[in-house]
């Protein structure tokens, strides 16, 4: 299954989005401020806007096409959305809505109708609700069954619009780890809308940043948001970097041991066993340095690393400092970290490209939000 390629041109009273980019296999996080045009990029690809100019390709099926005059209307177009809430049947069953999407899938030769459906209740856990109405449901659940629905109607691509924004911590908890099940299991492009970082670091395989209606930056997920030029869309305190890491053991204390490219990391208990991998993102005001292994410190992480360049932040006066910092990139065994710090402090370590330091990393710095599994090589067969 290919992916999706968008060209979109279109001016509203005092904004102009102007936008190009590719989305392949995996979760592409389209991330932004809010009126940064992420949800207009979305209902553009939908067909619920029809921009002024642009091209829109997906699955090999040229959905808009602005010079040729090509505009297929969004019942065609084999797109799944999935909006903040869940916009279900209420009168209908979890398992009739599941068959209203599929009711939308088309026919393929030697394919049963019923295929993929056992697959998407059991990818999703959902087969003890099928006989539920929507009204019995936690939030969690109804983005789920959504999410199912719009799988079965078999779409070149998912549109999850801010699905986790209505639902509170606990509802996002649960729904994550069936998001990372959906992202490894399928080849399945899939376009997530979010402000929230700590979504889009435990979810995103690639992530196109969005800053007043323009693409600021594109590329995979680990390089762009360790990308200090970034800083300022994601924001100074939402920076950081994404590292794997492998479970070694659960300790007496609560504590779990992680074996990193860098070295060996210890977090508070994580639901996981022995063997499996992690993905974890560090934000960067977290990270503390030093120039030689420090000793007598309660931190319990101290990984070697080397400087690989230093950004300075740029002054945005109100008196909260922001002019005085520094954020440095660091090269920690095979992972990048970031670490932002005074500029005091880099020039009274001395710290220029090359310089051999040691992160130094709080065990409880890590949330439990921040922790999640690590996205699979895309390349199983396509739901």
């Amino acid at each position: 299954m290919t992916g999706l390629s968008v060209s979109l041109s279109h001016r509203f009273a005092g904004f102009t989005l102007d936008v190009a980019f590719d989305v392949p296999p995996g979760v592409t996080a389209l991330f932004g401020r809010s009126g940064s045009g992420k949800t207009t990029v979305v209902n553009a690809v939908a067909g619920l806007l029809r921009p002024d100019r642009g091209r829109i390709v997906a699955g090999g099926t040229v959905m808009l096409d602005t010079a040729s005059r090509t505009f297929l209307p969004p019942h065609r177009r084999r797109v799944g959305y999935v909006f903040q809430d869940a916009r279900l049947f209420a009168h209908l069953t979890v398992r009739q809505n599941l068959l209203y999407g599929r009711w939308f899938a088309p026919r393929q030769q030697g394919r049963p109708q019923d295929a993929g459906f056992d697959r998407i209740v059991a990818l999703l856990d959902i087969g003890p609700l099928l006989d539920r109405r929507p009204g019995t449901l936690s939030g969690g659940e109804k983005q789920r069954v959504a999410i199912g629905r719009a799988i079965l109607s078999h779409p070149h691509i998912l549109l999850l619009d801010e699905p986790l924004a209505a639902l509170d911590d606990a509802r996002k908890a649960e729904i994550l780890p069936y998001l990372e099940r959906l992202r490894d299991d399928s080849r399945l492009p899939i376009l997530y809308v979010s402000h929230a970082m700590s979504e889009v670091a435990r979810l995103a395989t690639s992530v196109i940043l969005l800053h007043e209606g323009r693409v600021t930056a594109a590329g995979p997920a680990t390089r762009v948001l360790s990308d200090p030029a970034a800083a300022m869309g994601f924001g100074l305190r939402e920076m950081g970097a994404i590292l794997t890491a492998r479970v070694a053991a659960q300790e007496d204390d609560d504590l779990t041991r992680l074996d990193s490219s860098a070295g060996p990391l210890w977090l508070p208990r994580i639901a996981a066993s022995p063997g499996d991998q992690l993905r974890l993102r560090i934000l960067a005001q977290d990270v503390m340095l030093a120039t030689v292994r420090p000793s007598g410190l309660s931190a319990l992480n101290i990984l070697p690393a080397s400087v690989l360049d230093l950004h300075m932040d740029e002054g945005r006066g109100g008196g909260r400092g922001d002019g005085a910092g520094t954020i440095v990139r660091l090269q920690a065994g095979q992972d990048i970290l970031l670490a932002r710090i005074t500029r005091r402090s880099a020039t009274a370590l001395g710290l220029a490209p090359g310089t051999p330091v040691f992160a130094v990393l709080k065990a409880v710095a890590v949330a439990q939000e921040n922790v999640g599994s690590p996205a699979q090589d895309i390349g199983g067969p396509a739901l």
